[in-house]
């Protein structure tokens, strides 16, 4: 370990958590980070750095370090909409928006790790934090960084991200697919309607749509290879009132995920395909609505590798494996401008139940924080 950053965390400590408990108790949603944007760019100028404000005012981008091609570490500024239910004294303030899937964490370490490499009297390499705004909705405030020019001249970038299966002091590598693909399917029918005793002489929705609930997933089963780990999953379902009125209207909303990149290209023109031909007998008006998310990120093999060995230098019991999600994450945008990898940060207390994100009771060990700095530290000194 890096004796300079192991001065700045036995001297900082408290204040990474602080930071992360004010960033908890003012959560705020994608693209109006307005707050949690001067927070992070204040901390920076006051250490002599130069924090640059994205176009659209929430989001920061800094350098620092030698001039050239450098490394880019990111992190999420946004909230989710959801009511906090943790019951803790740094609970959020907002009524329903909470920082239920770590970003709060995220935008801690990242502003730690950026004040412990400024510290230091040189760095091996020029090093670019992003303070991401909006990763929460699709298809994601990556694009804004990249249309900012914020991939300009980054050889690599890496990330973090918590995950409560872990325990606190450990964090998951894998290369290949760490997440998927995902995109939201909504089907619109019309039909003349009509009486239930009389389908003969209308269109049948209800049976239209029962046919594509059915169909749909078990086409794509059938026509995408099932290593890609496809999956198509309905969400919501609406049609009719009365038991003996065929309705004239319906919608029918799903997501569709899968951890190929390939595959993710192949997808809506299969869907468009498949839903026609499963409509067109039925002689029932639809209209679908393909929305494309983000594509899966996938850690290519050496940036993995350079992101274990950042890993291993903590500890020897550290490095853990982990899992392809099913979740999507707009990391994967970075990944089509540059190679790089992201890894799962545990924050399990390793008692008690592990709280997963996404949900009101969501939690973290802080003990992840000092864990988070020395990773992505070890990341730039170790290049």
């Amino acid at each position: 370990m890096n004796e300079g950053v192991e001065k700045w965390l036995a001297e900082h400590a408290m204040d990474l958590s602080r930071w992360r408990r004010h960033f908890h108790m003012n959560p705020e949603l994608a693209r109006h980070e307005f707050g949690t944007t001067s927070f992070v760019a204040s901390q920076l100028s006051a250490a002599g750095m130069s924090p640059l404000l994205l176009p659209g005012g929430t989001g920061v981008v800094c350098d620092i370090g030698p001039g050239g091609m450098r490394i880019a570490l990111r992190a999420d500024l946004d909230a989710l909409p959801l009511q906090e239910a943790t019951g803790v004294a740094y609970a959020s303030t907002v009524p329903g928006v909470d920082h239920a899937c770590g970003h709060d964490a995220h935008t801690a370490i990242l502003l730690g790790t950026a004040l412990a490499l400024n510290s230091l009297p040189q760095l091996p390499i020029g090093v670019r934090f992003i303070f991401q705004p909006a990763e929460e909705v699709m298809p994601g405030g990556a694009l804004d960084v990249v249309a900012a020019g914020g991939m300009q001249g980054v050889s690599r970038i890496f990330a973090l991200h918590c995950d409560p299966r872990l325990e606190a002091g450990r964090v998951g590598v894998r290369v290949g697919a760490i997440t998927s693909a995902a995109d939201t399917v909504e089907l619109v029918l019309d039909s003349p309607g009509g009486h239930t005793s009389r389908p003969h002489l209308t269109t049948d929705l209800v049976y239209a749509i029962g046919t594509v609930i059915t169909g749909l997933p078990g086409m794509l089963s059938r026509r995408i290879d099932p290593r890609s780990a496809t999956v198509m999953v309905w969400g919501a379902v609406s049609a009719g009132q009365a038991p003996n009125a065929i309705p004239r209207s319906g919608i029918l909303t799903g997501t569709v995920r899968t951890g190929d990149h390939d595959t993710w290209a192949l997808l809506e023109p299969t869907v468009r395909e498949i839903v026609h031909g499963l409509l067109a007998p039925t002689g029932v008006r639809y209209e679908l609505n393909y929305r494309r998310g983000v594509p899966p990120v996938v850690n290519d093999e050496v940036s993995a590798r350079i992101l274990e060995d950042a890993v291993r230098a903590i500890g020897p019991d550290a490095l853990a494996d982990t899992p392809q999600s099913g979740g999507g994450e707009d990391f994967s945008w970075y990944l089509e401008e540059a190679p790089g990898a992201m890894a799962r940060l545990g924050v399990w207390s390793g008692r008690g139940p592990q709280l997963d994100i996404h949900q009101p009771t969501f939690d973290i060990d802080e003990r992840a924080l000092a864990t988070g700095v020395r990773v992505l530290t070890n990341l730039v000194l170790q290049s």
